[in-house]
C-alpha cells in the first residue's frame, strides 16, 4: 500500500512531466517518436537530482531547441524504473547509470549510452545520527538497513558492491527502497533506515538539517578511485542500439545539446547554474541548492566522451555480487558508443 508521501511524490513527478515540459502526445510509443518530426522522449531516474542535472538545464538553456528537436522530459524515482520505461517502448532514450547497460545486455537486450555525462557516481553514502556510533564503514553493513532508491536501482548495485569489497554478503543487510529527497529524509529521520546511499539536494539536506552525516564519499573521480578502484561512469544518455543506428540524426542532435550543456556547465560557477534551473528544485534554499551543484559537479565531464576505464571498472563492480554477470561475457563495446560525441 502506497503512504500518503509516496501518492504526493507520484502526483508532483506526473504534475511536473505533463505542465512544465512539452507533451508528446498521450499515449505515444517509440515507434511514434523519430526525427521526422524532432519530437522525443526521455525518462529521467530523478529530475531534480544533481547527478541528472544536465538533462533539464539542456532545456532550460533552450539546445533541444537549437538543434530542432522536441524533447519531452519525464521523471522516475529510480534508474531501474527508467529503465523499464526504456525496454517497453514507451520512451526513446534513459538520463540514468551506464551500469544498466550492462545488466541489460547479458538480458539480451542491447543498449548502449551514446553521451556519458560523468565519470563518478555521484553518490554518497550516508549515516544517521542515532546509527554513527556501530556504522562506521561498509565492514559495518551487516544487520543494517540500507536505504536506497530502488532495488535493482543503481543505488542498490553499489551498496551491494561495497558490501562484500568489505566482506559482507548481500544477504547480511536488508536494501530498503525510499526513494530520494523528502521519503529518504522520512526513512532516516523515523530510523527505518540506519544509513543508505543517495544525492544531492538529498545529501545536502540530510547534513543541514543535521539528521547524518557523511560516510562515504563518490562525488569526486577521486573519491570514485578511493571506493571503487577506478572510474566509474555513471549518468548518460543511453538508448536501444537499433533504434540508434535507425535515427542517427537525431541522436546525433540530443549529442550536440548535452555535449553544449556539459561544456557550459563547466565555465559557470554553481550559482549560475543554480539560477538556471526551476526553482522548485531548491527545496532547502537557493544557497543549499548551489552548495549541492558546487559539490556535485566534479563527477560531470566536459565533453560527453566514455573513460577509457570506465566500463572496465563498472563490469568488475558488478561482477563482484551479480549472479547475472558473475560468469557471463559482456561485450563492452556494444555498451557505449563515442560516435556522436566526437563528431
Amino acid at each position: 500500500m502506497r503512504t500518503p508521501l509516496k501518492i504526493s511524490a507520484a502526483v508532483a513527478a506526473a504534475t511536473l512531466a505533463l505542465t512544465t515540459l512539452t507533451a508528446c502526445g498521450g499515449g505515444s510509443t517509440a515507434a511514434g517518436s523519430d526525427d521526422k518530426n524532432g519530437k522525443i522522449k526521455i525518462m529521467v531516474g530523478g529530475l531534480d537530482k544533481v547527478i541528472y542535472l544536465p538533462a533539464r538545464l539542456t532545456q532550460q538553456l533552450g539546445y533541444f531547441k537549437d538543434e530542432g528537436l522536441d524533447v519531452t522530459l519525464l521523471t522516475e524515482p529510480a534508474g531501474v524504473q527508467a529503465t523499464t520505461s526504456l525496454v517497453s517502448g514507451d520512451v526513446q532514450g534513459v538520463v540514468g547509470f551506464y551500469d544498466h547497460t550492462l545488466d541489460l545486455q547479458v538480458k539480451g537486450k542491447q543498449v548502449e549510452s551514446v553521451v556519458q555525462l560523468a565519470h563518478a557516481p555521484g553518490e554518497v553514502e550516508v549515516v544517521s545520527n542515532k546509527a554513527a556510533g556501530d556504522l562506521t564503514s561498509p565492514k559495518d553493513f551487516k544487520g543494517k538497513k540500507l536505504g536506497v532508491t530502488g532495488l535493482g536501482s543503481s543505488t542498490d548495485f553499489l551498496t551491494k558492491y561495497l558490501a562484500v569489497k568489505n566482506g559482507v554478503q548481500t544477504n547480511e543487510f536488508t536494501p530498503v527502497a525510499v526513494g530520494a529527497g523528502q521519503t529518504f529524509l522520512s526513512a532516516l529521520q523515523q530510523g527505518s533506515i540506519q544509513g543508505g546511499m543517495t544525492t544531492d539536494p538529498t545529501v545536502a539536506q540530510i547534513v543541514d538539517k543535521n539528521l547524518g552525516k557523511v560516510l562515504l564519499d563518490m562525488r569526486t573521480p577521486e573519491g570514485s578511485q578511493k571506493a571503487l578502484g577506478g572510474p566509474y561512469p555513471s549518468s548518460s544518455l543511453y538508448m536501444n542500439t537499433d533504434w540508434v543506428n535507425s535515427h542517427k540524426e537525431t541522436v546525433h542532435k540530443l549529442a550536440n545539446a548535452f555535449v553544449k550543456t556539459l561544456k557550459w556547465m563547466s565555465t559557470h560557477t554553481a550559482e549560475q547554474i543554480a539560477a538556471k534551473m526551476p526553482a522548485d528544485y531548491a527545496q532547502g534554499g537557493k544557497k543549499l541548492y548551489a552548495q549541492a551543484i558546487k559539490d556535485t559537479l566534479p563527477m560531470f565531464t566536459k565533453d560527453g566522451v566514455m573513460p577509457a576505464d570506465g566500463p572496465a571498472t563498472v563490469e568488475r563492480v558488478l561482477k563482484s555480487f551479480n549472479p547475472n554477470l558473475k560468469n557471463a561475457t559482456v561485450d563492452l563495446k556494444k555498451t557505449y558508443t563515442t560516435e556522436f560525441v566526437k563528431k
